[in-house]
């Protein structure tokens, strides 16, 4: 095989570029997405400076960045990224311990494609970073759907199904609510495995509604039914209250397949994985 032919065959595999200040944080990751991403090329930039070097250089598929670096910060990452010669679209991954936090302010600029608390651990890390270079479908994964408009609907199930997830859709909160509860206390609980809903809905209740119910009325953690919210409305601060009262995330319309996808692939594979929370920094 002459260089040219490995050159081409190595360029075939996804590469993923880690920034972090701590070297032992970058080796940790590192180790993790080679075990659980085989064939992954793993670049590693411990500064905004380093960062930019590699980003100069051969183009990445994925660049996950801590918060915090010692020249500056990971949105600057995200917009050197940005800069960067055919890279526009690379999903650009901010992991942070205070993730929420920069949520329920809406901190993070539009050049992060997507945010990772720290604490959930480096195996739920490797499955969320897997979901945007090598998306893997969970078969017969049961989501369920509210949407009061059916041409939406069918738009956003047939994008749900093409990942092989089971639909079940409803036209208001009132319906999904009764759904929800006729599962409660049964070995079928909750009845889904992801709840999806617009925010606004036809009828005297809505997206709140069903968050309210599934996080209040019906006890369910996060990871016990995730729950994922649909929306058009870029006020920071509805969005950030839609936090704080228990949504896992937030869809931005208009919808695209793949983020909607991620998100809602990343969301069930978190929902199965046990707690294992990172190491500590020295």
């Amino acid at each position: 095989m002459n260089p040219h032919d490995l050159r081409h065959l190595e360029s075939d595999k996804p590469r993923v570029l880690v920034v972090d200040g701590s070297k032992l944080v970058r080796k940790l990751i590192h180790a993790v997405l080679e075990k659980e991403l085989p064939g992954v090329r793993v670049a590693e930039g411990g500064s905004l400076a380093e960062a930019r070097e590699v980003l100069a250089g051969e183009p990445v598929d994925l660049v996950t960045t801590a918060l915090v670096l010692p020249d500056g910060d990971g949105l600057q990452v995200a917009r050197a990224v940005r800069e960067a010669g055919g890279q526009r679209y690379v999903p650009v991954i901010v992991i942070s311990g205070d993730v929420q936090s920069h949520l329920e302010d809406r901190r993070f600029t539009e050049d992060v494609t997507d945010y990772f608390d720290k604490s959930l651990g480096h195996n739920a890390l490797a499955a969320f970073i897997r979901g945007y270079v090598q998306p893997q479908p969970i078969p017969d994964a049961h989501v369920l759907y509210i949407e009061d408009s059916r041409t939406v609907a069918v738009a956003i199930r047939r994008m749900l199904e093409a990942h092989q997830m089971r639909v079940t859709h409803v036209t208001n909160a009132e319906d999904a609510i009764a759904y929800l509860e006729a599962y409660a206390d049964t070995d079928g609980a909750p009845g889904a495995d992801l709840v999806l809903t617009d925010l606004y809905l036809k009828g005297e209740l809505d997206g709140r509604d069903v968050l309210n119910k599934v996080r209040n009325g019906l006890g369910y953690g996060k990871r016990r039914l995730p729950v994922l919210v649909m929306t058009g409305d870029d006020n920071r601060d509805n969005q950030a209250t839609l936090l704080r009262h228990g949504a896992n995330d937030l869809v931005l319309k208009p919808i695209e397949e793949r983020l909607l996808a991620t998100k809602a692939l990343f969301q069930l594979r978190l929902s199965r994985l046990p707690t294992a929370p990172v190491p500590p920094e020295p």
